[in-house]
């Protein structure tokens, strides 16, 4: 048994014969008195005794009438998997006849049985989104969503021509059936004015300048997007449909995410001063230049001394200080060991006492052997 949905899809319903059969049914089948006794119904339950085990037979369903002298009864079946199966044991007799004769035994799905899906044909089984641009389908001579390109007029010359004036050059091309159902097809879907987030753009598709206008009957509702940044981008739609990325979109330019401060270093008044450390001393080698250090500062020794006594005068600036000489900074060196030595020797000499004091404290406090 077929079915068609409301989307066009075709569904196949499983037939499951061993499903409780309705009441008119089984009153039917109740009028047969011969089928449907006490006698017939035991002698059904001992036929299946061939085939099966007697505990794998539940207890009894209900009757079928399948035709005239004809009925089948229902038993419910144990069997571990089988769950929603049912036993059924068809019988028969002649006319005017008092014995009931088995026909047959089977085991029959019911309404709660799992089967696998029916099989669907090729053709109906298929929909569109199914393939791909490699797989190749059947040709159907008769579409109703095509009609032929060209109308014979017997006449081929004036066909050519025909053919050539209208850029037809197809053996068949779209009807208004089939226009139509493209159409409905691509307004309806995702870019259409119902798709998601066409309400939240602030303009159509009509007045962007990415849209390709469209030739041919759909030209008035549809055309081509051609904004590489829109997500429509190759895509056919609706004059009434829009996007974040239209090409006079009012939202302005908010600039980087983090701002960019002006640079705080003036390159041009930078001026390179050397890339060694000889030309930063004037072509002089490291000894040279140190030999020359302290030259100068021997030099420069008698004119601090000179200058010391002319600080006490109040009404005269004080003479900036000069760097000291090595053999000062020498005896500065030797003068601060030595204060740190003697104030070593002071602070042993001060804690010694004290660390005897304690440890004559805690031998008193340990107890003696008697």
């Amino acid at each position: 048994m077929t079915s068609e949905t409301a989307a066009g899809h075709t569904t196949v319903e499983i037939d499951r014969p061993g499903a409780l059969p309705t009441a008119a049914q089984q009153a039917a089948a109740a009028k047969d008195k011969v089928l449907t006794s006490p006698d017939a119904i035991e002698a059904a339950r001992s036929a299946l005794g061939e085939i099966t085990e007697p505990l794998s037979v539940g207890r009894y369903a209900a009757s079928r009438q399948l035709d005239k002298r004809l009925i089948t009864h229902l038993f419910e079946c144990n069997l571990t998997g089988y769950r929603g199966w049912r036993w059924a044991v068809t019988m028969s007799r002649p006319p005017r006849g008092r014995t009931a004769t088995i026909c047959e035994l089977e085991l029959l799905p019911g309404e709660e049985a799992l089967l696998a899906p029916a099989w669907v044909p090729w053709a109906d089984r298929l929909r569109p989104g199914d393939t791909t641009r490699s797989d190749r389908l059947p040709r159907r001579e008769t579409d109703e969503r095509l009609e032929p390109g060209w109308e014979a007029t017997g006449e081929e010359e004036g066909d050519t021509v025909a053919l050539d004036e209208l850029d037809l050059g197809r053996a068949r091309v779209l009807s208004a059936e089939g226009y139509r159902r493209a159409a409905q097809r691509w307004y309806d879907g995702d870019h259409g004015p119902d798709a998601e987030g066409v309400r939240k753009a602030h303009a159509t598709c009509s007045t962007c300048g990415f849209l390709v206008p469209m030739a041919g009957r759909l030209r008035n509702t549809f055309g081509v997007c051609a904004n590489e940044w829109a997500a429509d981008d190759g895509r056919v739609v609706s004059l009434d449909h829009g996007c974040g990325a239209h090409s006079e979109t009012d939202l302005p330019d908010q600039g980087p995410e983090w701002p960019v401060a002006p640079s705080r270093l003036d390159e041009e008044a930078m001026e390179p001063l050397a890339t060694n450390g000889t030309d930063l001393r004037g072509g002089h080698g490291r000894d040279e230049a140190g030999a020359q250090e302290q030259q100068e500062q021997a030099e420069s020794a008698p004119a601090g001394a000179d200058a010391a006594p002319e600080e006490s005068a109040p009404e005269e600036s004080a003479p900036e200080p000069e760097a000291a000489s090595a053999s000062q900074r020498a005896a500065s060196a030797r003068d601060a060991v030595a204060d740190l030595a003697l104030e070593r020797e002071h602070h042993d000499a001060t804690q010694r006492p004290a660390a005897a004091d304690a440890l004559a404290q805690l031998e008193a406090s340990l107890p003696t052997r008697s």
